[in-house]
């Protein structure tokens, strides 16, 4: 058994009221997370990597921060106008129960999905993978693209 005992001190409010505004952000990460787990500290979620959606008039653009994920253990697919980015972040080395202190980092599978509001075309998209962040490029199908409209008058 491990005789350490960590804290989080930092963050951690010692008025009532403080606690219960961390119980209502703890609340809403649950539904964040379907099958989030509590452990003594408090809401542990699954390891769900954060997304920016970006738009113009030609594109759709989805950065998704994948720090220590191989881009060999990432997969992204298009189906029925969504976007499904999947993979497995690993452990670089096996660690026994013994050894570990402490580990805030989450390991294991995830998936984001992006629901795409407009068509775009799919043989053209494009993903990039560098410094942890994946940058995916939808471009616009013509039928999506803003048109302009001449006006005449009579």
């Amino acid at each position: 058994m491990n005789s350490l005992v960590t804290r989080r001190s930092a963050g951690y409010p010692v008025s009532p009221l403080a606690s219960l505004l961390n119980l209502g952000r703890d609340f809403d990460r649950l539904f964040e997370a379907p099958f989030a787990a509590v452990s003594r500290e408090g809401l542990q979620t699954a390891f769900a990597p954060a997304i920016e959606l970006r738009e113009d008039a030609d594109n759709v653009s989805v950065s998704v921060e994948l720090p220590g994920v191989d881009k060999k253990d990432v997969s992204v697919t298009i189906h029925d106008g969504v976007l499904t980015i999947s993979g497995e972040r690993k452990q670089e080395r096996e660690v026994t129960e013994d050894q570990q202190v402490r580990s805030e980092r989450y390991y294991g599978r995830f998936e984001r999905q992006v629901g795409l509001t407009q068509p775009v075309v799919g043989d053209k998209v494009k993903a990039v993978y560098k410094d942890g962040v994946l940058t995916i490029t939808l471009p616009k199908a013509a039928e999506a693209k803003p048109k302009s409209i001449d006006i005449t008058a009579n």
